[in-house]
């Protein structure tokens, strides 16, 4: 009996220091800009999005702009503003194709920090991730027009 004991302990403690490490991985892909090395241009050149896209994106950076708290209800503020930017752009996209398909690349990572900022614990970790989210929300025109 003590055999299979210890064997199942040895196998909770293996996989509690795996999802311990992917956690890790998650929150630092949270304050990295990695989806850069996954989006592409349009033949070297700029995807063009709809205006409404594009309308969404300046909102956002406007929201980030007049951004002027430093405390975690204000933080969550700006969680709930970027939200209502993003779900515009998520609503008004007529994207197509592969413009759609980096869009996503793009977007996904930034709705994963929204969603990680309305949840910050720490004022550190809520300017971090806002850090995170503007260098995202900026670099969309790198990317399109």
């Amino acid at each position: 009996m003590k055999p299979i004991f210890y064997v199942l302990m040895l196998f909770a403690l293996v996989s509690c220091k795996q999802n311990k490490k992917q956690e890790a991985a998650e929150v630092n892909d949270l304050y990295s800009n990695s989806w850069t090395q996954e989006i592409k241009l349009d033949n070297g050149k700029k995807w063009q999005a709809n205006s409404e896209t594009n309308e969404g994106v300046l909102k956002m950076q406007n929201s980030i702009k007049d951004f002027s708290s430093n405390t975690l209800e204000g933080y969550y503020e700006l969680a709930e503003k970027l939200n209502v930017d993003k779900n515009y752009v998520i609503k008004n996209c007529t994207m197509k194709g592969d413009s759609h398909d980096n869009l996503h690349v793009w977007l996904l990572p930034l709705i994963a920090k929204i969603d990680a900022l309305s949840e910050a614990n720490t004022i550190e970790e809520a300017a971090k991730l806002k850090q995170s989210i503007e260098e995202n929300v900026n670099e969309y025109s790198d990317y399109f027009n």
